[in-house]
């Protein structure tokens, strides 16, 4: 007997609103489309650009000329740019081990326990958050060689008659680094006190059994444990000592004699008062080149010296 067998496709109906629905990955990409325009109009194309730039001679009027490598040789025969490299470097070194030292001292004292502690820890970070214009106005009122805070303390406390400190060739520089510790000492404290309340009492404990004084304690159980903090504060200090820019262009104009040339000013210099925009950005590609070659060194020795605890046991 022959049987006839009838097949049924199944027919799935797929709801309207599911049809048209957008996919999950598109969903992604337009959520962070906002980022993805601003990161490619402001910061990878300008990126590109001024590597173009750097090898053209553009004055913002006439279109860019092609000049191949000549700004990048003129920079090597300018005196002033090594000026300015040269005050940049020697500010950074200055000031960086400087405020490392006053911000460690500060969150070792504001651990303690004090009257008013939390009073004094925002006392400390006030110059944080106010703007670096008016820090700048502030201090070249204490700088003032006539009426200024400073000398008046000096002659009166001392009876010292103090320099003309922004002024002079040879404390122009102590003066800006003597702001900057000033300026940055909150931001670094409270980074400190984070490192300094994660360590577990029980390590200073074991300590004092075994009767370690406060020194010993310091340089073996402290400092070793705020060596990644120190580390940060490292990387961070750098990179605002070689960006200083308000503080030069506010204060002392560069000056006395090329002695407060940040390198920062003086590519402003070029790009903006002078229209060398080539130049300029010749001199931005050689900034790059060098952050990223302090970078590069303050990493390899973080070996050498920053300590994790998540390397313990692990022969690292």
């Amino acid at each position: 007997m022959t049987q006839s067998v009838t097949t049924h496709a199944t027919v799935v109906r797929v709801p309207f609103r599911e049809r048209f629905k957008t996919p999950e990955w598109l969903s992604g990409y337009l959520f962070i489309s906002p980022w993805i325009v601003g990161f490619l109009v402001f910061t990878l194309g300008p990126f590109i650009a001024s590597l173009y730039i750097s090898f053209t001679e553009w004055d913002f009027v006439k279109a860019p000329e092609f000049i191949g490598a000549d700004n990048y040789v003129k920079l090597v025969n300018d005196p002033l740019f090594w000026q300015s490299l040269k005050v940049t470097t020697v500010y950074a070194l200055g000031r960086v081990p400087l405020g490392i030292a006053v911000g460690l001292a500060a969150a070792l004292l504001l651990n303690q326990k004090v009257r008013f502690v939390g009073l004094w820890r925002v006392i400390y970070y006030m110059p944080v958050v106010l703007p670096p214009v008016a820090v700048s106005l502030l201090w070249m009122w204490v700088y003032n060689p006539d009426y200024g805070i400073l000398n008046g303390m000096l002659w009166t406390v001392f009876g010292i008659r103090g320099p003309a400190w922004l002024q002079n060739e040879f404390w122009v520089l102590p003066s800006l680094m003597m702001m900057a510790v000033w300026g940055m000492l909150g931001k670094n404290m409270i980074v400190y006190l984070s490192g300094l309340q994660s360590i577990a009492p029980e390590m200073y404990e074991a300590a004092d059994i075994d009767g370690a004084n406060v020194w010993r304690k310091f340089f073996n159980i402290t400092l070793p444990m705020m060596t990644p903090i120190i580390f940060f504060n490292l990387i961070m200090g750098l990179m605002d000592s070689f960006k200083l820019f308000t503080q030069a262009y506010v204060m002392t104009g560069g000056g006395p004699r090329y002695a407060s040339l940040f390198y920062v000013y003086y590519l402003y210099q070029h790009a903006f008062q002078r229209f060398h925009m080539g130049y300029a950005s010749a001199m931005a590609w050689v900034f790059f080149l060098i952050l990223m070659l302090f970078t590069v060194l303050v990493f390899r020795s973080s070996k050498l010296w920053v300590y994790y605890e998540s390397t313990l046991g692990k022969g690292k």
